[in-house]
């Protein structure tokens, strides 16, 4: 068996750490795992996505069309985009926190929230997802202190969903490998809130 995940969010929203973190933790209990990312647009808050493929059945670092057992979105935009890659039935874990393109903010065409919740949520009252899982971003945010470890929340809630094969402990193993001490305490926060 393998799971097959994939991240997406744009520049700076940690998505490049938490598929290292997904990665670092299979590692850690002697799963095979593969990942690919894509980060050339990340320092001007482009899209930035990875693949990782956990177990045996992992040959390739990227997740076909229609493969992914669960999408991790750090962004809702970047769900949508990447829905093509959900297999039926599949997980989606999605912050609800969108981050706007320069071109929405210059005169282009503006940001819908709500039509892109709206379509996730039709996709999952039709089937195609299985399971849409919202984050509150800005509840996360308030009550951790902190906007930097909405990976790890999201993290925490795909862990939750069962759709990773990682548990909540072995995440925090990853965080504990991965990221500084002086964070550790912030991260459990966020994986358990997740």
């Amino acid at each position: 068996m393998s799971t097959n995940i994939v991240l997406c969010g744009v520049g700076g929203q940690g998505t490049i750490l938490a598929s290292k973190l997904i990665a670092t933790a299979a590692m850690e209990r002697g799963i095979p795992v593969k990942t690919a990312e894509t980060i050339g647009m990340a320092q001007r808050g482009g899209s930035v996505f990875s693949h990782v493929r956990v177990g045996d059945e992992a040959v390739s670092p990227l997740v076909g069309r229609g493969k992914a057992d669960v999408i991790v979105a750090f962004e809702p935009a970047e769900a949508v985009r990447q829905l093509p890659f959900l297999r039926h039935g599949g997980t989606v874990v999605v912050s609800n926190r969108p981050v706007v393109p320069v071109s929405s903010m210059t005169g282009g065409p503006a940001y819908d929230l709500d039509a892109i919740m709206s379509y996730l949520r039709a996709q999952e009252e039709s089937g195609r997802i299985g399971v849409l899982s919202v984050v509150e971003a800005r509840r996360a945010e308030l009550e951790l202190g902190s906007a930097k470890c909405l990976n790890v929340v999201l993290l925490g809630a795909a862990a939750r969903s069962g759709t990773l094969g990682l548990s909540l402990e072995d995440m925090r193993h990853a965080v504990h490998e991965r990221v500084p001490e002086r964070f550790w305490e912030l991260n459990d926060h966020a994986l358990a809130w997740g």
